[in-house]
């Protein structure tokens, strides 16, 4: 599944995701987090492994910023600086909530390779440095 580890940015899909944003005009990196967010949270039917880890990327940078969150500090995390993404909080629980529900492809892969419970609590850690839902991100 081109992945080494739990971490949000430990798989190619995600690295792909930091380099594109590395590549994304200063203006436009909010957009393209705002948009990795919602595109999977809409997403009722199969959801894809490498839209899911794009995902969980992208609310981790979210969850980079909050309070509780740990700095990125991955080798294959974006090197290029991010606007305020604290506003996109419900937006990357919502996102992570998905990826953690079937159908996820990516639910299955890491069930199936026996990390389920590793990864799990490494998404639990990120959606607790997310902190609570609020009402001021719109989606």
């Amino acid at each position: 599944m081109g992945t080494w580890d739990a971490g949000p940015f430990d798989n190619d899909a995600a690295a792909d995701f930091s380099g594109t944003l590395d590549d994304t005009d200063a203006n436009a990196r909010a957009g393209l987090v705002r948009t990795t967010l919602t595109g999977v949270i809409g997403t009722d039917d199969y959801l894809d492994a490498h839209d899911a880890q794009k995902a969980v990327a992208a609310a981790a940078l979210v969850a980079a910023q909050c309070p509780q969150g740990e700095p990125v500090r991955y080798a294959y995390g974006p090197k290029e600086p991010l606007p305020d993404l604290t506003v996109m909080r419900d937006l990357a629980v919502r996102a992570l909530d998905r990826a953690m529900t079937k159908p996820s492809e990516l639910l299955w892969l890491w069930d199936d390779a026996g990390g389920g419970d590793a990864w799990r609590a490494r998404m639990r850690d990120l959606r607790n440095a997310l902190g609570s839902p609020s009402q001021s991100d719109q989606g």
